[in-house]
């Protein structure tokens, strides 16, 4: 009886129910979206942050050098002796090595940071930059040749890393030509070069490359294999650590270290540990790093998850406000209909329970094709969002942990940013790594039957209005309008 009434009066009302259900259905296919995009744009976020740390990386430990330390400063560079001035004329060409941003700190401080209750690993590396100056000295004349020449300089970055550990940027690339560092190669002068770097200077596992030194004399090294490197991450060269460490002058020194920890919910703790434990260090993780991430991404998360939550929400409050008042209109349409009824012997309960029914089934439907039309939102996006950018914006002190680019620190003087050599323009901690990352919208089981739920929950309120106000009927005033 219950589910042959049902049906009848579903569809003598085929139009009202429509209506409802198809209002549920927008609500909840809205909310789906919403959700489904905010998924996307979260996976993202957390892929470039993945991929600018490097795999297994989830804290990187540096320090900033004292104010005035480090850096070049114009025709300074390599000739540190008076009585060593080369001849007015004469062609000079120094590559010299640097660490930049990052001050050196003790080799030791990696094995007590590794030491910790909750860190899993800990790797030291030193980043270096080589610069490579060809130029000939001022003569005393005024004419052209007495002005000298200068050639653009010619840069890359290094990275001296350690051979027994599997954090950092090198053992999560993927090698594509000939084999990674090894721990025989610890003092030998062999080099690992990234694909992007190799490619573009035509490098391939048998070339040579000159890697400069504090003193500013040349070293070749031999490549002995190609790296592709995580999205990212701007390392050109890796060298042994103990090679980096004698050709900068820095025996037992490391300026960048890479930190895993035991599981991601001790992070904090890591991060505060370490902090106590090196209280001038700049510790980095992830999650402060976020909020340095800008481009279309950045747009992107904070229009997800301010204005499309809040247009899920309204427009969700909207549609379980439409079936509230839909439901109680139908329901004053049907005072005869329930007066008679109650004339019959039916109790309160038994309508209230009617139009429940009635309210549940248009949640159901409304819910499945709510779900339907949220995964058809998400899939749009899926396929017509154009790619999303990501730039990490180098705060001050804060580590690029895939090992960015850099200018020695302190440059000034020198040759005009921009000129560019085989290791393409200078680049600065301002020119950062950028990110390209694909729109996913990813639509779960979980947030589908949320979605279904959802739609029910809003049928039962409006069923519940709707029977609260069939219950009030009497009826002799029902039966007062039978005529």
């Amino acid at each position: 009886m219950f589910l042959t009434y049902l049906r009848r009066e579903l569809r003598r009302r085929a139009r009202q129910a429509v209506v409802i259900a198809l209002g549920l259905a927008l609500g909840v296919g809205l909310v789906v979206t919403v959700t489904a995009a905010s998924a996307g744009v979260q996976s993202a976020q957390s892929q470039v942050l993945h991929s600018l740390y490097g795999v297994g990386t989830d804290i990187t430990v540096t320090q900033s050098p004292a104010p005035g330390s480090g850096g070049f400063g114009g025709f300074r560079f390599g000739l540190r002796h008076p009585g060593s001035q080369p001849a007015a004329g004469s062609r000079v060409s120094v590559n010299r090595l640097s660490t930049g941003t990052y001050a050196p700190v003790a080799a030791a401080d990696v094995a007590a940071i590794a030491r910790l209750p909750a860190v899993a690993g800990a790797s030291g590396a030193l980043l270096l930059s080589d610069i490579r100056l060809s130029f000939t000295v001022p003569g005393g004349g005024g004419g052209p040749g007495g002005q000298g020449s200068f050639r653009p300089p010619v840069t890359f970055s290094i990275a001296g890393v350690g051979l027994a550990g599997d954090l950092g940027p090198l053992p999560s690339g993927t090698i594509t030509s000939g084999r990674t560092l090894a721990r025989a190669d610890a003092k030998a002068d062999v080099a690992v070069v990234d694909s992007g770097y190799a490619a573009q200077n035509k490098i391939s596992v048998g070339s040579a490359i000159a890697v400069g030194s504090a003193s500013g004399r040349t070293t070749r090294f031999t490549v002995i294999g190609i790296v592709r490197e995580p999205s990212g991450s701007a390392t050109d060269v890796f060298i042994p650590l103990a090679r980096a460490q004698a050709l900068a002058g820095l025996a037992g020194k490391v300026n960048m270290i890479y930190v895993a920890a035991g599981s991601a919910s001790g992070i904090g703790r890591v991060r505060r540990e370490i902090s106590s434990l090196l209280p001038k260090a700049t510790v980095t993780t992830a999650a402060s790093l976020a909020s340095q991430v800008t481009g279309s991404l950045a747009s992107a998360a904070s229009l997800a998850s301010s204005l499309g939550r809040w247009l899920a929400a309204a427009v969700l409050a909207a549609a379980f406000a439409l079936a509230c008042l839909l439901t109680v209109a139908a329901v004053a349409r049907r005072v005869r209909e329930f007066g008679t009824l109650k004339a019959l012997g039916w109790r309160s309960r038994r309508i209230v329970g009617q139009v429940m029914g009635e309210a549940l089934v248009l949640g159901l439907t409304g819910g499945a094709a709510g779900a339907a039309l949220g995964y058809g939102g998400a899939a749009l996006i899926r396929l017509l969002a154009p790619p999303l950018t990501a730039t990490l914006g180098q705060a001050s002190g804060s580590a690029a942990p895939g090992g960015a680019r850099f200018l020695p620190g302190g440059h000034s003087g020198g040759p005009p940013g921009g000129a560019r050599g085989p290791g393409g323009p200078l680049r600065g901690l301002a020119t950062a790594p950028t990110v390209t990352v694909h729109m996913t919208a990813p639509v779960t089981l979980t947030v589908l039957a949320a979605a279904i739920a959802l739609a029910v929950a809003g049928g039962l309120i409006a069923g519940g209005f709707g029977g609260w106000r069939a219950a009030r009927l009497r009826p002799a005033a029902a039966l007062a309008k039978v005529g």
